[in-house]
C-alpha cells in the first residue's frame, strides 16, 4: 500500500517532532518525509521530497505559512497544503485558501481527527475546523460589510440566485468543512442525495470541486 507522504512545517521543534511521532505511530498509511522550521525552508523541502500533503504553520520566521503556500502551489500544484494553526491566526484564513490551501485546522484537535483530515484532504476534500469556520463568518460579516445601499458582489450574487434553498443550505455546510456524509446526517437525507446536490451546485457555480466552491463562499462572505 502506497503511503501518504507528508512534510511538516512549524518553527516549534518540540511540537513538530511530537506531531511526527504521533502521525507515524498511529497511522500505517502516513509517512513524514521532511520537516521544515520556516516557510522558506518548507519550499526547499517540498522540492526535495515531492510530498502529497504539507501540514503548514502560519506564523513563522523568515517566511510565513501563507507566503510559503503561495510558492509551493505555484511550483508544485499537485501538493496539497493543510494549514495547522490557532485562533489568533484566523485573519489569514481567506488569503491562505485563496492561494491554494485546502484546509484550516487547529493545532489542539485530537490526533485521530487530524489523521482523518489528512486522509480526507488526500482524497480531494477541503476542511475547515468548525470553530474556525464559525469565527470566520463573524470576521467576514464585519470586515466585508458594504456601504449602506451598495450591492453585494454581483457575480457571486447572480450565481447564488440560481441555487435552490436546499442547494444554498448544502453550499454553506460545505464551506464550513462538512463532508457529504456529515451533511446528510445534519439534513436527514441520503448521502447519495447530497452527492447529487453537490454536482448541481458545481455546475451552477461554474466550479470543479469543493475547494473552489468553498473559496467562493468564504471570499464573498455568503451566509445562508
Amino acid at each position: 500500500m502506497a503511503k501518504i507522504k507528508i512534510v511538516l512545517v512549524d518553527d516549534q521543534t518540540l511540537f513538530v517532532e511530537s506531531l511526527k511521532t504521533v502521525l507515524e505511530t498511529r497511522a500505517d498509511d502516513l509517512e513524514v518525509v521532511g520537516v521544515a522550521n520556516d516557510g522558506k525552508r518548507a519550499v526547499e523541502v517540498v522540492a526535495e521530497n515531492f510530498p502529497d500533503i504539507v501540514l503548514m504553520d502560519v506564523r513563522m520566521p523568515v517566511m510565513n505559512g501563507v507566503e510559503s503556500t503561495k510558492l509551493i502551489k505555484e511550483c508544485y500544484p499537485d501538493t496539497r497544503v493543510l494549514m495547522l494553526t490557532t485562533f489568533d491566526d484566523d485573519q489569514y484564513v481567506i488569503e491562505a485558501l485563496r492561494l491554494g490551501a485546502v484546509g484550516y485546522l487547529l493545532k489542539n484537535m485530537p490526533p485521530a481527527e487530524l489523521i482523518s483530515a489528512i486522509r480526507a484532504v488526500y482524497e480531494g476534500g477541503v476542511l475547515i475546523s468548525p470553530q474556525v469556520a464559525h469565527k470566520l463568518v463573524g470576521m467576514l460579516t464585519n470586515s466585508q460589510s458594504k456601504a449602506e445601499g451598495e450591492p453585494d458582489d454581483d457575480r457571486f450574487g447572480s450565481l447564488v440566485n440560481q441555487l435552490s434553498s436546499r442547494e444554498r443550505e448544502i453550499l454553506q455546510l460545505m464551506a464550513e468543512g462538512l463532508d457529504n456524509k456529515e451533511i446528510a446526517g445534519k439534513l436527514y437525507i441520503a448521502e447519495q442525495t447530497v452527492k447529487n446536490y453537490v454536482s448541481v451546485i458545481y455546475s451552477k457555480l461554474g466550479v470543479r470541486d469543493r475547494v473552489q466552491a468553498s473559496r467562493m463562499v468564504i471570499e464573498s462572505g455568503f451566509k445562508q
